[in-house]
């Protein structure tokens, strides 16, 4: 089977996602100076970057994204999930045509393996941008979260403009 070059730009982009949220976790997990991550404390600040706005905090997630279902009982269902998520988005990369929807499969794709990487290797995912000081946002996040709700809007965004030329395109069709 010949894979479109467009797919592969999706493919390019959860590549990047995976990379960058890889990354940034292992950044935050060796600036910790110990043997193992488990012994770094839930909530443990590693800066406060800009005081009163963002922290680099370390928290232990076991629900999806933005700490939601956590609990810890799910690890190996929801690791499953994503993947199969992560699958089926690539399928549907090799039909997709739009670059907004590439991008959002690519995103979404990313981090979906991002946070599946952390699930099956520890039992949880790290999380560690923290705008909670700001009262507005509660939550701690990192890079692949960051992904999957940007691919998310993206997806949203795209079906508008598909719709909504599919709509325009009838009404020209009846004049």
């Amino acid at each position: 089977m010949k894979i479109p070059r467009i797919a592969w730009a999706a493919y390019g982009f959860a590549l990047v996602v995976i990379v960058l949220d890889q990354l940034t976790k292992a950044w935050v997990l060796g600036s910790a100076d110990v043997s193992d991550p488990a012994l770094i404390p839930d909530g443990y600040r590693f800066a406060e970057v800009l005081p009163g706005i963002f922290s680099v905090t370390m928290v232990r997630n076991t629900g999806v994204s933005f700490g939601l279902f956590g609990g810890g009982g799910a690890r190996w269902a929801l690791s499953i999930f994503s993947l199969i998520v992560a699958g089926g988005l690539a399928w549907w990369a090799l039909q997709a045509q739009r670059r907004t929807l590439i991008a959002a499969i690519g995103l979404v794709i990313g981090g979906a393996v991002g946070n599946a990487i952390d699930r099956v290797r520890f039992g949880y995912v790290v999380d560690f941008i923290d705008f909670s000081a700001t009262g507005v946002f509660p939550w701690v996040f990192n890079i692949a979260d960051s992904a999957i709700t940007i691919g998310v809007c993206l997806l949203i965004l795209d079906s508008i403009r598909s719709e909504r030329k599919a709509t325009v395109g009838v009404a020209h069709e009846k004049a």
